[in-house]
């Protein structure tokens, strides 16, 4: 109950708090709510429900009658529970839940308005869901009133950071207490969750990574800096049509689209640039409307975004500098469009060779050997993901040989790559991938809203993200 009692006290970020009393040893009530800084929900989760509790269903019911008459805000009790008695006795102060853990059940809408015919003022519907369209559904019990809605797990992530959209009457944020939580310092700093009105535009970052991207504290700390009304959230869609059908029914203005969704954006794309045609990738989608069709159009910002931090420690001209490119997607097709503009002759490595076949084709390099041979590069550039998020210690080239100039990694972290840090021991110069995401993400900005990035705001953002 102490640790209960100082984990309640120090949720100063939020505006109401959990009390979770079926992880708790020494159960006291009231020890739970006396002196409470903020109003709270009284939870006592039994097993069968995803909780913790192991006493009782008489003991429960207990717990939770005590909660109410010490005048609990909010007492939890689940729709599956038999506790009629306490949703009668104060239904304004009953949040009757139900959690599916497994998936969205076929009946869900037939489930909320059973759990409405109880008398409970508010229900919380929480389910597990593997695509961002399944948290659809979840907009229509809410659009009814006086619901919580949650989409657990990562795809679910955006109906946490975007419940006023959803129309929900709240949302939680923890330690990963539930599938896809995050602490509320995070949802409010690092994701503007206070910011999010009806006519906020909302904006993404499109991956299978996306919960490990930095492009949401980046562009959200511009957004706030420059005084727009836009958020810019995480979206992990199980394939691109699951993002297009969740992009139209959320109206997202704009997206940052990375691994592995470049090639498929850029096809679904009604209009591109030159420059991202030439690439045959993109990298960012804008909503338009084009000939009385509502799609998007598309740019590529990593090619600008590339060569600058490249430019300004390359040691020489790349105009016939040997170049090998690790990784033949989306993210390659940029950089070899940008070293070919400055005449460097290109070599593509990929474990899969219809991939690399396919780059001879369309841009005119030269296909290499996978693994790379020694002493056959001045500039190596890292266009796979190890190395990145959690593949900090993988590298595409695992104890070199190190015998060029200088290697770039396209990945970023905590900390140097193993790719990175190998190389500078070799004695290479070695370029993280932090710098190009900084430089494509202000071009973004730009595009996106017709302004300039503030200056300097994404690079502080990124690196004291970095250094938490």
């Amino acid at each position: 109950m102490a640790d209960l009692v100082r984990a309640r006290d120090a949720a100063t970020v939020a505006d109401m708090v959990e009390l979770r009393l079926d992880g708790v040893a020494d159960i006291d009530v009231a020890q739970a709510l006396a002196a409470r800084p903020r109003p709270a929900v009284v939870t006592c989760r039994p097993k069968w429900e995803g909780g913790r509790f192991e006493g009782s269903e008489d003991e429960r019911r207990r717990i939770l009658h005590q909660a109410l008459d010490l005048g609990a805000e909010f007492v939890d009790i689940e729709w599956r529970a038999e506790f009629g008695d306490l949703v009668a006795r104060a239904p304004e102060r009953v949040v009757l839940s139900s959690h599916d853990f497994m998936g969205v059940p076929d009946d869900l809408a037939a489930r909320a308005r059973a759990m409405r015919t109880t008398g409970a003022k508010t229900i919380k519907i929480a389910v597990a869901v593997r695509r961002l369209t399944e948290t659809l559904a979840l907009i229509d019990i809410a659009r009814d009133g006086n619901a919580v809605v949650i989409g657990m797990g990562d795809a679910g992530f955006s109906s946490r950071l975007l419940a006023a959209r959803y129309g929900s009457r709240w949302t939680y944020a923890g330690h990963a207490v539930a599938p896809g939580q995050v602490p509320a310092s995070r949802m409010v700093d690092d994701y503007g969750f206070r910011r999010v009105g009806g006519d906020t535009r909302l904006f993404g970052v499109i991956s299978t990574n996306a919960m490990h991207s930095l492009s949401p504290v980046m562009h959200n700390a511009a957004f706030a800096a420059a005084g727009i009304d836009a958020v810019y959230v995480p979206l992990r869609p199980a394939d691109f049509t699951d993002f297009l059908e969740y992009a139209e029914a959320m109206d997202i203005t704009g997206a940052s689209v990375t691994i592995p969704f470049k090639l498929d954006a850029f096809a679904a794309a009604l209009r591109a640039d030159d420059l991202t045609r030439t690439v045959g990738a993109t990298n960012t989608l804008r909503r338009i409307a084009h000939d009385g069709v509502r799609g998007w159009e598309a740019t590529n910002t990593d090619v600008t975004g590339f060569l600058a931090p490249l430019d300004a420690i390359y040691p020489g001209d790349l105009s016939g500098s040997r170049v090998s490119v690790l990784g033949a997607g989306g993210s390659a097709r940029a950089v070899i469009v940008a070293l070919l503009a400055r005449g460097a002759r290109v070599m593509v490595h990929a474990r899969r060779r219809e991939q690399v076949d396919g780059l001879v084709g369309d841009l005119g390099v030269a296909a290499g050997p996978w693994p790379i041979e020694p002493d056959s590069w001045d500039l190596l550039v890292n266009c796979t993901p190890l190395g990145g998020g959690d593949l900090r210690a993988d590298s595409p080239l695992p104890g070199g040989p190190f015998n060029g100039l200088m290697v770039y990694d396209l990945t970023y972290g905590r900390g140097a790559s193993r790719l990175v840090a190998e190389a500078r021991a070799a004695g290479c110069l070695a370029l993280d991938g932090l710098p190009m995401l900084i430089a494509q993400a202000e071009r973004q900005f730009a595009w996106w809203t017709g302004q300039p990035a503030p200056a300097g705001v994404m690079e502080q953002a990124a690196r004291t993200r970095l250094c938490d």
